[in-house]
């Protein structure tokens, strides 16, 4: 085995224990007990929130979770650029992991080849976008951004827009609670299935367009050559 290979495996395998690690004692209770006690005092409230954007990677919260949070105990108005501003930070950190990882060669490399050309084909933007609304781990999409080398600019606008919905339905839930309940609470099977065919349709035409101009091909090189 390659020495490049062994140290992507070596990461892969160091990212997953600590992920592992640090999810089994992510304690949704305990998140809802600290939350509820902090609520009374914004400074308080923000210094949670805040521990919990910056460890919710490592907890595998998704972001939506934490958007409840955030509407609880900040309300609508605030709590939507709020929510949006963490759902970007929170991202971040697996893009530039992924971002500043060795591509050369490995499975590393392979991702980045695929990821290019998907980048290529979509635009870079859109395909965050896209990717934000359709209801995948947000993780998986920013380790594919940072590793398909997608430019910060694209992957910070790409991810506002596609994680509104979710952070919207997130806040506007929380704000709504008496009593603060995390689980089952931002949007349900409307916001998913609704979410997921806007991102399928913004990826519908550059896709086609894709598919056209490979079927093209064969037909032009045939035509040059008679």
């Amino acid at each position: 085995m390659e020495p490049a290979v062994r140290r992507q495996l070596g990461a892969i395998a160091l990212v997953a224990l600590a992920t592992a690690g640090v999810a089994v004692f992510g304690s949704l209770d305990a998140l809802r007990s600290v939350v509820e006690t902090a609520v009374g005092s914004p400074l308080a409230f923000a210094a949670v929130l805040l521990a919990v954007y910056a460890v919710r990677p490592l907890v595998l919260w998704p972001v939506s979770l934490v958007s409840i949070l955030v509407g609880y105990g900040l309300g609508i108005p605030l709590g939507v650029p709020v929510g949006l501003l963490g759902a970007v930070c929170t991202s971040l950190p697996a893009y530039l992991l992924a971002r500043h990882a060795p591509r050369e060669r490995g499975l590393f490399g392979r991702l980045h080849d695929r990821g290019s050309h998907v980048v290529e084909t979509t635009g870079a933007f859109r395909g965050v976008a896209a990717a934000r609304l359709l209801p995948l781990p947000a993780d998986v999409i920013s380790y594919g951004a940072g590793l398909s080398s997608v430019p910060t600019r694209a992957f910070v606008a790409g991810t506002l827009v596609g994680q509104l919905p979710w952070v919207l339905a997130g806040v506007v839930a929380g704000s709504s609670m008496r009593t603060l309940a995390v689980e089952g609470s931002a949007g349900g099977l409307p916001l998913v299935v609704g979410a997921a065919a806007v991102g399928v349709l913004v990826l519908a035409s550059p896709v086609i367009r894709h598919i056209v101009d490979y079927d093209r091909l064969p037909s032009m090189g045939s035509s040059g050559s008679q």
